[in-house]
């Protein structure tokens, strides 16, 4: 397939003001897209897209509001002209057991990581589908296609941006709009913060994740994995009894990855604000 020129494309980022997000818009602006960066954050999103140039738009987010979200992205193509591709980036991390875990973090997590990824996307359909065109960017995470223990309902969030991803391709088959579900590791942001190493997850950084979404843009496919080696590995590691799988993972210090910085004194600000956040924050990174 040809690769697709960005220039002049009209693109949105949610969660747009640091993070996968900035390295995201800053990539595509070198391509010559159109941006227009949505964040709770308003003065990072701003500074974000100064920092671009004059020509970048941003404006105050809050994903788990539909009605302001629909009104964000009616601004965008009043002002910009129709969206062509829409990232679904924003999201949040707060790590504990799932008993530890009160009802306020739950909700949380299932309106910014779940119902706002679902809204956007049906947002984007009702857009892009009568015109033949577009693309739809769900950055959802390694922990969509695993579960990691201490982030059990961020696991579940993760697997239905996935799931929601792999159905909505299905039916837009045949439409000329494309989607692309993008399946980082663990990423060096702010999210990340206390976070360890295991030997077979290899952390990126957010210029990494950013990459592969812009080559997804220019040569559509589907299956985004930063890096690409977790599709290998889960491949493989799918070729044995689930037993066999999960020791590996402890062997390999997979099985303590999030667990281990739950009660982190490095993520004691980033759990804070997201305990805090009315409702949602801007993203970090994923795993």
């Amino acid at each position: 397939m040809a690769r697709q020129s960005l220039s002049g494309k009209v693109v949105v980022v949610t969660g747009g003001a640091q993070g996968i997000g900035a390295a995201t818009a800053a990539a595509l602006h070198r391509r010559g897209a159109r941006l227009a960066l949505g964040d709770l954050d308003r003065v990072r999103a701003e500074k974000t897209a100064g920092e671009l140039g004059p020509d970048v738009v941003a404006a105050p987010l809050d994903v788990t509001d539909t009605a302001a979200f629909t009104a964000f992205l009616d601004d965008v193509e009043r002002t910009l002209g129709p969206i062509d591709v829409l990232i679904n980036n924003a999201g949040i991390m707060p790590l504990s057991p799932l008993d530890e875990e009160d009802d306020a973090a739950t909700r949380r997590l299932l309106e910014i990581n779940v119902h706002a990824v679902v809204h956007g996307t049906r947002e984007a359909v009702k857009r892009m589908k009568p015109r033949g065109r577009g693309h739809i960017v769900n950055v959802a995470s390694m922990a969509g296609k695993s579960g990691f223990a201490g982030a059990a309902t961020y696991c579940a969030t993760k697997h239905a941006v996935v799931g929601l991803s792999e159905a909505v391709r299905l039916e837009l088959r045949g439409t000329g709009v494309e989607v692309s579900c993008v399946m980082p590791a663990v990423v060096r942001t702010e999210l990340a913060s206390g976070l360890g190493e295991a030997r077979f997850i290899k952390s990126v950084g957010p210029e990494d994740v950013a990459a592969a979404i812009v080559a997804a843009l220019e040569r559509p496919r589907f299956d985004v994995f930063v890096p690409k080696s977790l599709d290998l590995t889960g491949r493989i590691t799918r070729l044995f009894p689930r037993a066999f799988g999960e020791w590996l993972v402890r062997a390999l210090g997979g099985d303590q990855l999030l667990a281990s910085a739950a009660h982190s004194p490095e993520r004691a600000e980033y759990e804070g604000r997201a305990a805090r956040s009315a409702p949602s924050i801007p993203p970090g990174g994923s795993v």
